[in-house]
């Protein structure tokens, strides 16, 4: 916990010129969270849940079916179950309002455009999931830069650090 330093100004998490009287609005006490939020961390949960069910799926074939390599579709499906995490965490956070959940989230969206493009360019039942996916990972993006986002997990945007 930060211990206030004499004249009332805390030793760490703010700079020097915020007095505790001027302790910002953490985003716990902000209000209620915007419905951007919600929506960002629900496409994060569900890219997430994706990824499980990708992965599971992966493993029942590796053990009832007949993969081209056995060894292969375990680690697959395994990295995929692994993989989820990262989503699924960012989910979390967003909807607990931290703000270190919006970097996983991003990268998550990132990451998942190269695949939407791989599936779009592929051919038969792939290019609807790729429409899906790109559409999923660009929406969360969209919704994961703005602004009202941003605030609601108490990021400071570019040019505000003087505020």
């Amino acid at each position: 916990m930060r211990e206030p330093e004499p004249g009332g100004r805390y030793r760490e998490g703010y700079p020097s010129g915020v007095s505790s009287e001027q302790t910002p609005t953490t985003p716990e006490t902000a209000g209620p969270r915007p419905r951007r939020l919600t929506y960002a961390a629900a496409l994060a949960a569900l890219e997430g849940l994706s990824l499980v069910a990708g992965g599971i799926w992966m493993l029942v074939l590796a053990v009832t079916g007949a993969p081209d390599d056995r060894q292969q579709a375990v680690t697959g499906g395994i990295t995929l179950i692994v993989l989820a995490l990262l989503p699924l965490l960012a989910a979390r956070g967003l909807l607990a309002r931290r703000s270190w959940s919006r970097g996983p989230a991003v990268i998550t969206q990132i990451m998942a455009l190269p695949v939407a493009y791989s599936l779009l360019t592929s051919d038969g039942s792939g290019i609807p999931v790729g429409i899906v996916l790109a559409a999923a990972a660009v929406t969360s993006l969209v919704l994961l830069i703005n602004a009202e986002t941003t605030r609601a997990l108490g990021i400071r945007g570019p040019g505000r650090a003087g505020e």
